[in-house]
């Protein structure tokens, strides 16, 4: 401040914020300061499913720390057999199950599904 004397109070009106305070702005009064936002995480067991003929079998892993509800459905290819809707089996972190079903004769398509 040696070299700019007359600056001075200048920079001292800059160096205040330039922000109005909370009594000002009632936008700024209505938020929480700290609030806790959730954050998505990765979810859901990795399955690999074979048709063998009329025979599906499926091998999932849960990798990450939540339950995974896991549900093997099987759609058949006849008009006459029946599809399948399987029991959920609950898979926790880092387990591996085996879900198995199957068609009377051909299979049309098997998928897994994934419930919280």
């Amino acid at each position: 401040m040696r070299l700019f004397p007359r600056f001075a109070p200048l920079l001292a009106a800059l160096a205040l914020p330039l922000t109005p305070a909370y009594g000002d702005a009632p936008h700024l009064a209505k938020t929480v300061p700290h609030a806790r936002v959730p954050v998505d995480r990765p979810f859901g067991a990795e399955c690999r499913i074979r048709v063998e003929g009329s025979y599906v079998t499926a091998y999932c892993h849960n990798p990450y720390p939540e339950i995974d509800r896991l549900a093997l459905h099987i759609e058949c290819d006849r008009w006459w057999d029946i599809d399948s809707d399987g029991t959920p089996v609950a898979v926790g972190p880092t387990q591996t199950v085996r879900l198995t079903g199957r068609c009377w004769k051909e299979v049309r398509s098997a998928w897994v599904t994934h419930q919280k």
